[in-house]
């Protein structure tokens, strides 16, 4: 199991880190021809200079053993404009410990960077990370340039927005080498150590080459089927009666700015089911506890996730801030108009929507967020409907902290502090979001208990840019104008509008009872270019930030 992996490598690297001094020590008096001791204060080490240097020796060498062996050497990045490492960490970790040389080059590293470093280091192997849609875009381009600059090695993706699917569809054909999804840090040696394998890698090629093929084939078959023309689908837009509803009123119009919210607050509000898929320990909390597969090391990381939490409410080193806000708004067509004040004549932002296009079976109408506001009205009218808007973070002082503890040899606690952290954000956002139901009238009298709550048995819904329900990552950038994030609370956007701290949340809040989920998929042509001439952006742009959800090749 993971959790057991990264553990022993803190083990290793503070025993190298506590018997080098006795080492250094011991050089030193052979040098002066003089003797040295071999304890520390609390004399929990004594003996001789031959057991303490044999010791530290052996020990320095396995720990080290990633930074010397000849197994190969394995680059590893986080892509240009995505700030998330938590499942590149532990791939890092896990492989040191398989005696593999890891060069980490940390998070939002261009192209040009990872294949110089690649040659610098003469890596063997190339992996790539990313959580955002847009840096499936960065992977490609990445394959791209190493097939124009003839490398031969092997690349490997993961991370949370790849698939084994995009892979072979979209950048596997970029380069002539082998190129793997690998979907689980836990699988990462196998595959590292099956390409490295001269009498092995032939045929993990050729099977890998194979599945890609398969999954090539099945998606050019999902291709196939029909999405309805754009016009279509609005025609056939998810609605209610809006003469018989009374959209409820918020209990202010404008920005709240949370500075500074207690973590011992947001504890209740945690879900901790994705704290242990973080660690590939899969199933619901609190049933995993028991799981006769994983129970057992679930409950040791459940324990050891329980201390650090209670350290970090001690300590004060992780900060939580947030903003959050009420517009009047009203949808105009597929776009969600918010208006300055409550007159609704002077337009404040509009957020273009993408709609449904996958007719599903049974499906009666094809869904846009813009559906779940009151339309304009003809005439004038304007039905007094509303928006919210937040952006929450639990990250700041995250990566200060974790970076102390990984300068200590301590993996595990850094990737721990890390993995809080996030859960510590979707808490936020929850907790947030059960008060505004609140302030907007329409939970007030809600009492769910934080099942309920994880299962989202309230009504209304807050997506986020990103998301299947909008997949586009470029509103994000008028979300931050709106709630002026940067200025109210330090959360900034990467160029690819990744969320800085990395450990945030952000997006919208809609009441309306009949609001849920859904998903865009594959949308066709026709949207695209309305939907470009809405962002007033250039069709070729929209293409690039939409690429995964396209119906068509470009």
């Amino acid at each position: 199991f993971l959790p057991q992996v990264v553990k022993s490598a803190r083990v290793m690297k503070k025993s190298v880190a506590w018997l080098e001094p006795f080492m250094e020590a011991a050089k030193a008096a052979d040098a002066a021809g003089t003797t040295a001791q071999y304890f520390n204060d609390a004399g929990l080490f004594t003996g001789t200079r031959e057991a303490a240097v044999a010791l530290a020796e052996s020990l320095q060498t396995e720990g080290a053993a990633a930074e010397q062996s000849n197994r190969g050497t394995f680059l590893i990045a986080t892509v240009k404009g995505d700030v998330h490492d938590i499942g590149k960490n532990i791939v890092a970790v896990v492989l040191r410990c398989n005696n593999f040389r890891v060069i980490d080059l940390g998070v939002m590293v261009p192209c040009e960077t990872i294949l110089a470093e690649a040659k610098k280091h003469d890596a063997d192997i190339i992996g790539l990370s990313g959580l955002i849609t847009p840096s499936l875009e960065e992977m490609m381009i990445v394959a791209k340039t190493m097939e124009e600059q003839s490398f031969k090695v092997p690349l490997l993706v993961g991370g949370a927005t790849t698939s084994a699917k995009h892979t072979a569809v979209k950048i596997a054909p970029k380069y002539s080498q082998p190129v793997v999804h690998v979907g689980d840090a836990s699988l990462s040696v196998g595959v590292v150590e099956a390409l490295l394998d001269p009498d092995r890698k032939a045929d993990f090629v050729a099977k890998n080459v194979e599945a890609q093929a398969r999954a090539k084939a099945s998606f050019d078959q999902r291709q196939q089927v029909k999405l309805v023309p754009y016009d279509e689908a609005l025609s056939k837009r998810f609605t209610i009666n809006w003469d018989k509803y009374e959209p409820p009123e918020p209990e202010f119009i404008g920005v709240e700015v949370i500075d500074d919210m207690p973590l011992t607050e947001l504890v209740n509000y945690i879900d901790w089911s994705p704290f242990f898929s973080s660690w590939q320990l899969t199933g619901k909390y609190p049933k995993i506890l028991d799981d006769a597969v994983v129970g057992e090391e679930a409950r040791k990381l459940w324990h050891d996730a329980q201390n650090e939490l209670s350290l970090l409410l001690k300590n004060g080193r992780l900060k939580a801030k947030g903003v959050y806000g009420f517009w009047p708004a009203n949808s105009d067509g597929d776009d969600i108009v918010l208006w300055a004040d409550e007159d609704r004549t002077t337009e404040l932002m509009r957020f273009p929507m993408l709609r449904q296009q996958w007719e599903r079976v049974g499906q009666k109408d094809f869904r846009s967020l813009a559906d779940y506001i009151a339309p304009v009205g003809q005439s004038g009218k304007r039905v007094p409907d509303y928006i919210g808007a937040f952006a929450v973070t639990a990250g700041f002082g995250c990566d200060e902290l974790a970076k102390e503890l990984e300068t200590a040899g301590d993996d595990y606690r850094s990737i721990m502090v890390k993995a809080l952290a996030d859960r510590f954000a979707e808490a936020f956002a929850e907790k947030l979001h059960a008060h505004v139901r609140k302030e907007w009238g329409y939970g007030a009298s809600e009492t769910l208990s934080n099942e309920q709550l994880i299962e989202e048995k309230y009504l209304g819904i807050r997506p986020a840019f990103g998301y299947p329900s909008c997949p586009d990552h470029l509103p994000k950038g008028d979300l931050w104008k709106l709630l002026n994030v940067e200025e109210n609370i330090g959360m900034t956007l990467t160029e690819s509008y990744a969320m800085w701290p990395a450990a945030s949340v952000s997006g919208l809040y809609f009441s309306l009872p009949e609001s849920r989920y859904f998903s865009v998929d594959r949308i066709t042509k026709d949207q695209v270019e309305n939907y470009a001439a809405r962002m007033k952006m250039s069709v070729k742009d929209i293409e690039r930030w939409l690429a995964p959800n396209l119906g068509y090749e470009p």
